[in-house]
C-alpha cells in the first residue's frame, strides 16, 4: 500500500498537441484550452506541486516528444517538471533530462519494452522515472481483464491486468505511477476509484491519480477512498473552475497534509 508520509501534491497536466494545451473527454474531442508556456507560468505562481507536460499525440504519430516545445517551458518552470510521450529509448530520456526535464514518464514504450524500466531506473535513479498507465474496464464476459491497461493513447488493447501491471513496472524501477482512467478522463464525473486503489493499494511507490476531476471533493476522494500520493487534473485548473490555491486548502480543511 502506498505511503502517506509525504504531503498529497496537487498536479496540472499540460495535454499538448501543436504546441498548444488540449483537452478531452475520453482522450477524443480535444478543445484549445491555452499556451503551455503561460500555464506552465501562472502554475508555478499558483503553487502548483509538480507540473506534468505530455505530447499526446506523439506515441500515435510514431515520433519523437517535440523538444522545442519542451524547452519553452522549460524556460519558466520553477517547480518539478514531468515529461511523456513518444519517449521510447534512454538516448530520448538523456535528451530530455539534459534540457532540464526533471521526471521522464513512459507508457507505451514499457509496455513494449518493459527492460527499458529497468535501464531508465539505474541510467537516472527511480526519482526520475514515472511509468504512466492508462485503464479502462471491461465489461464481464469480454474475456479482457477487468482492469485493462491500453497504449498508443488508449487506441489499442493490451489484454494486460492494470494492477499486475503496476506490479511489475514497481519491481522493475519505476519512481511512481501516473494512473490515468480512459472511462473517466475529461468527463469531470470523478476519478476512477476502484482502478486507483487498487493500485495503490498492490504497490509500495506512489501513485497519481489522474483521470475525471471535476470538483475539490473529487480531488479529496482521490486520496482518502482512491489512496493516490497525488491528485493530476486538467479541465478543472485549465478552464479556470477550480484554482491550485482552492484545491490545497480544501485539502487542507480536511486535515490533509498539503504543501503551501
Amino acid at each position: 500500500m502506498s505511503e502517506k508520509v509525504e504531503p498529497v501534491r496537487v498536479i496540472p497536466c499540460l495535454d499538448v498537441k501543436d504546441g498548444r494545451v488540449v483537452k478531452g473527454v475520453r482522450f477524443v474531442d480535444l478543445r484549445d484550452a491555452r499556451d503551455p508556456v503561460e500555464a506552465a507560468t501562472v502554475y508555478c505562481q499558483q503553487g502548483a506541486d509538480e507540473l506534468v507536460f505530455l505530447d499526446i499525440l506523439a506515441t500515435v504519430q510514431d515520433r519523437k516528444t517535440r523538444f522545442e516545445w519542451v524547452k519553452k517551458v522549460c524556460e519558466v518552470v520553477t517547480i518539478p517538471f514531468a515529461v511523456g510521450g513518444g519517449i521510447d529509448s534512454i538516448e530520448d530520456m538523456k535528451a530530455l533530462v539534459d534540457i532540464g526535464v526533471d521526471k521522464v514518464s513512459i507508457n507505451t514504450a514499457a509496455v513494449k519494452n518493459p527492460d527499458l524500466i529497468k535501464e531508465a531506473s539505474k541510467r537516472f535513479g527511480k526519482k526520475s522515472l514515472v511509468v504512466a498507465i492508462d485503464g479502462r474496464k471491461n465489461t464481464k464476459g469480454s474475456k479482457l481483464p477487468r482492469l485493462e491497461v491500453v497504449v498508443r493513447s488508449g487506441s489499442e488493447s493490451t489484454g494486460i491486468d492494470v494492477v499486475e501491471w503496476a506490479k511489475k513496472v514497481e519491481d522493475m524501477g519505476a519512481g511512481e505511477i501516473l494512473l490515468t482512467s480512459k472511462d473517466a478522463d475529461g468527463t469531470k464525473a470523478g476519478y476512477d476509484l476502484e482502478m486507483t486503489s487498487a493500485v495503490a493499494e498492490a504497490v509500495k511507490i506512489p501513485v497519481i491519480a489522474s483521470g475525471g476531476a471535476g470538483t475539490l471533493e473529487h480531488l479529496y476522494e482521490a486520496v482518502t477512498t482512491g489512496k493516490a500520493s497525488a491528485v493530476l487534473a486538467a479541465s478543472i485548473f485549465h478552464f479556470g473552475e477550480i484554482r491550485i490555491a482552492a484545491a490545497k486548502a480544501y485539502l487542507k480543511s480536511k486535515g490533509m497534509n498539503v504543501k503551501d
